[in-house]
């Protein structure tokens, strides 16, 4: 018997994306951001999200994808802290479409073959039949990696993804 696997769809760039749903903590209304000063150009900025600062990354600068002019729908995923070794981070994108089932039988795994900086951050593309591909939507969905995708934060600054993390020497 084949499994299914439960992922948060959203939009970004006109194109459709997934992430896991066990790796959201919530999504929540796009709202002011305070920018800092000399971050990456991947940092937002931080925001106060009920009395904690959480770290706030531009998915489309993250993932090299052309950036789009601030949208009217935009949301943030706030992921759970443990994605992101212990920050809070929340990703900024178009839109949230809704909360999926996919059987493993519509994923197609990313083959070893294919080998761009992209392709390392991706698990694989969910292919969509029946009613939604007949809403003339596209019909294939990008499941990214985001515990990759943070992880490689770490690897590109040389420190943790948090704005305001300190090394532990001092």
């Amino acid at each position: 018997m084949a499994g299914t696997i439960d992922v948060v769809e959203f939009e970004l760039g006109g194109e459709r994306y997934a992430l896991d749903i066990n790796l959201a903590r919530e999504i929540v209304e796009m709202m002011p951001i305070t920018p800092i000063p000399r971050a990456p150009p991947y940092i937002s900025g931080v925001i106060n999200l009920r009395g904690e600062i959480t770290n706030i990354m531009n998915l489309n600068t993250l993932l090299g994808l052309p950036g789009k002019d601030v949208r009217e729908n935009q949301k943030i995923i706030v992921l759970v802290p443990e994605a992101a070794k212990g920050n809070n981070i929340g990703v900024i994108v178009d839109d949230v479409s809704s909360v999926r089932q996919v059987p493993e039988a519509d994923i197609e795994h990313i083959g070893a073959g294919i080998s761009s900086e992209f392709s390392q951050f991706v698990k694989g593309i969910i292919k969509i039949s029946g009613d939604d591909a007949e809403k003339k939507k596209k019909d294939l969905i990008i499941w990214l990696d985001m515990e990759k995708v943070i992880a490689d934060l770490g690897s590109r600054s040389g420190s943790s993804p948090g704005a305001g993390s300190r090394d532990a020497d001092g």
